[in-house]
């Protein structure tokens, strides 16, 4: 018999839970139909408001901590590794190796110790401020039920005393019901109204704690580390000091591709193979004197001068260059050095440069501005070009030297 009456009771309350969501559900259909009047509170709904913005705030906050730790644990493992790899390569009669050993536990005790003080200070802090979320939507949420229910038993009541023909006992128990209803509201309105602000205002000095927090560990570890690494480079500096007649010396070595212009880069020529960079000699012997005195004009096999003393040629004055190899030549450009012919295709990325095709030859002249001059980079003029126009403005162009080798 008792288990049966525990059936009832079961049955009873799940038919009355059924009977009260179809209640709000009525409710709610009348308010959005207008048909029903609803309570409202403005000052609630704007705590509401915050407590969601705080919420989102919060999730974000730990999502990104938790990313924050993710990237100092890979960072230990890296700088493990690196460790490691310091420790394999390090001699066994070299000298510090000892402490280099010892340097390296040091540092790896150091992040781990980072990381799980990270973890208590400001994650489980973090865990521990996003944990009392939950509970207090479900207590908005409920609330917001709650206020159904007491605005249903009001309509309830009003009907039944605007009613042609009253009925006192069921006026009487529907104000019985009021009543409780709003009792039930009040109490967990009243609740939510001082909580709500508070857990608001909290969250300034939850940020305040957390990142200083944040901000002081990783103050304390870098100054940790640095001296680690003060330690570890005066270990090296001793063994560079004992070894120091077979030390490595880092030169710079001669690249296949063309330097940078400016801010561009050219491809390095097809197939991997530049091209022969032209010897470019200077002749400091002076030139004999032709007959009657006068200035014969240097062959390009003669004097090849570089960008470092193009400031030796003058302006150009009615199509010739004082003191140039190019002087009096009206069959070149004025100033022209030497001659290279394109071993490969290269493709004009600005304007100021040449569009090549392999076999194309090119007249070498110097800068206008030997300071503009970048290295790997000459001026020219297309041969077929200045045959055709004989005018610099348009023709000439920079271009690079390893896409080009020298034939005259």
């Amino acid at each position: 018999m008792a288990e049966m009456g525990s059936k009832g009771v079961t049955a009873g309350k799940i038919a009355s839970n059924v009977q009260k969501k179809l209640t709000r559900a009525q409710e709610k259909v009348l308010q959005k139909l207008g048909k029903a009047d609803e309570t409202k509170d403005e000052q609630f709904e704007q705590c509401v408001q915050n407590f969601n913005k705080q919420l989102t705030e919060g999730t974000r906050l730990q999502k990104d901590l938790r990313t924050y730790l993710a990237s100092v644990k890979a960072m230990h493992e890296a700088s493990k590794k690196l460790n490691e790899c310091l420790q394999e390569v390090y001699e066994p009669e070299w000298p510090g190796r000892d402490e280099a050993n010892k340097i390296a536990e040091n540092n790896d005790l150091l992040w781990l110790d980072y990381h799980q003080k990270l973890v208590d200070q400001a994650l489980l802090t973090m865990d521990t401020y996003l944990g009392q979320f939950p509970d207090i939507k479900a207590r908005i949420a409920k609330r917001g039920r709650k206020l159904v229910d007491y605005d249903s038993a009001r309509h309830h009541y009003e009907s039944l005393q605007t009613a042609k023909k009253k009925d006192e006992a069921k006026i009487a128990k529907a104000e019985e019901e009021l009543i409780k209803a709003q009792k039930v509201f009040e109490e967990m309105n009243v609740d939510l109204q001082e909580e709500l602000p508070s857990l608001w205002n909290s969250r300034v000095g939850f940020y305040v704690n957390t990142f200083q927090s944040i901000a002081g560990l990783e103050e304390n570890f870098h100054k940790e580390m640095s001296k680690l690494n003060q330690n570890l480079n005066d270990v090296l500096v001793s063994l560079e000091k004992q070894h120091g007649s077979n030390s490595f010396t880092v030169k710079a070595q001669p690249s296949d591709n063309a330097p940078a212009k400016g801010d561009k880069s050219p491809s390095p020529p097809p197939g991997g193979s530049p091209a022969a960079a032209p010897e470019i000699r200077v002749n400091h012997e002076p030139e004999p004197p032709a007959a009657g005195g006068a200035s014969l004009p240097k062959s390009p096999s003669q004097s090849s001068l570089p960008a470092v003393v193009v400031e030796t040629f003058s302006a150009t004055v009615n199509g010739t260059v004082e003191g140039s190899s190019g002087a009096g030549r009206l069959d070149l450009p004025p100033g022209f050095m030497f001659k290279v012919q394109a071993q490969h295709d290269y493709v004009a990325t600005d304007t100021d440069e040449l569009q090549l095709k392999a076999g194309d030859v090119v007249l070498v002249i110097p800068f206008q501005n030997p300071e503009e001059q970048d290295e790997g980079w000459l001026m020219g003029v297309k041969e077929s070009d200045w045959n055709q126009h004989k005018e610099l403005e348009k023709c000439r162009g920079v271009f690079p030297e390893n896409f080009t080798e020298r034939v005259q």
